[in-house]
């Protein structure tokens, strides 16, 4: 316990955890200062983040990286369902899709990028099972051909056919959320050795955490971030005005960028320990969790908890910034095998897209 004190409060990411009482404080005492509330909350996600990514990965090395993913990707984006939750309720469903859309290309395109680019630079060829990453892509276009159907639709609605379209985002709502939850039998239950991750080819590891404290941490951690990322939702918009960018930057970058800190943090740290299946796990993995069930989740939840029902309308730019997003994520990461221009090619994409966003004229 005194070894674990101490390493704890050795410099590092730790030292930011004074942002959650400096966030609070600011937040109740200057209501005035949006734009400090929002970096304050953003600053205090970072080591929280981390928490969650040490804790996952000592659960991994008793689960196997392919649980170890799912359980990195379920609690890494609990920030975001908080989010896009609180969003709801105020009525803002533009940027609830802009923040499901964001925190998919950044686990996509930026994470993984990372991953590639970091871990590449320590290991001169990085191995991973071709036919996880197979599955997960397969995953990923059934996410977009969901979000192309409503969408689709939504170009034809009139006053008269409107309550058909809300019952067809249900009906997608129920079918996505059944199909993950076949996923996740497939994955743990009927077919693990089909994602089992590459044997011999992960560094050693330090001190074993026990699986009470490792889940413990895991749990608070997850808590804190949905904490602190409410706190940065209700400071957006005054942050937006403030910083003089849109909001559609905030919502498509900034925000699926801090609200995706765990998983993000969770994959480089992977890549750089040449542990690629988690990496891939995490950084796929958690954009199908947040099409497949986070996204129909809030459909649901917005019938019972929001102003308006929450519809997948998402915009024909958006799905297509996702389809090639997948494609040039698919092309990447495929034949097993990968290197730190992989990464190049990734962070690339999302660079070119983050430039768009930035100057997208509007609020």
């Amino acid at each position: 316990m005194a070894k674990s004190m101490v390493s704890f409060l050795k410099p590092s990411l730790n030292w930011l955890l004074v942002f959650i009482p400096v966030t609070l404080f600011i937040e109740h005492a200057m209501p005035d200062k949006p734009t400090l509330v929002f970096l304050c909350a953003a600053l205090a996600i970072v080591p929280i983040a981390s928490l969650i990514v040490q804790a996952t990965e000592q659960i991994a090395l008793r689960t196997g990286d392919a649980i170890g993913g799912l359980l990195n990707a379920t609690f890494g984006n609990a920030p975001e369902l908080i989010i896009c939750f609180v969003a709801l309720r105020s009525g803002l469903t533009d940027m609830v899709r802009a923040s499901l859309i964001g925190a998919i290309l950044a686990n996509l395109l930026l994470g993984l990028g990372l991953a590639f680019l970091l871990g590449g630079l320590r290991h001169h060829i990085q191995e991973f099972n071709p036919r996880a990453a197979g599955m997960q892509a397969s995953m990923m276009m059934l996410a977009v051909i969901s979000m192309m159907v409503p969408g689709g639709y939504h170009t034809l609605v009139t006053e008269e056919t409107l309550h058909y379209e809300r019952y067809l985002n249900i009906g997608i709502a129920i079918v996505l959320l059944v199909s993950y939850a076949l996923s996740l039998l497939f994955m743990i239950k009927t077919h693990p050795d089909f994602l089992a991750g590459e044997k011999g080819h992960t560094e050693e590891e330090g001190h074993r955490w026990g699986i009470g404290t490792a889940v413990g941490l895991l749990v608070l951690s997850s808590v804190l971030a949905a904490w602190m990322s409410e706190i940065l939702v209700g400071a957006v918009e005054g942050a937006s005005e403030g910083l003089g960018v849109s909001k559609v930057f905030i919502g498509l970058v900034v925000l699926a960028v801090v609200g995706g800190a765990a998983e993000l943090g969770s994959a480089v740290m992977m890549g750089r320990k040449n542990r690629m299946d988690l990496a891939m796990g995490i950084a796929i993995g958690s954009s199908v969790q947040i099409a497949l069930f986070v996204a129909p989740l809030l459909v649901l939840l917005s019938l019972f908890a929001a102003p308006q029902p929450f519809v997948l309308a998402f915009t024909r730019a958006e799905i297509t910034l996702v389809f090639m997003s997948i494609l040039i994520a698919t092309f990447v990461a495929s034949g097993g095998k990968t290197h730190w221009y992989k990464g190049v090619q990734l962070l690339t994409v999302y660079f070119i897209f983050a430039i768009l966003f930035f100057l997208i004229p509007g609020n």
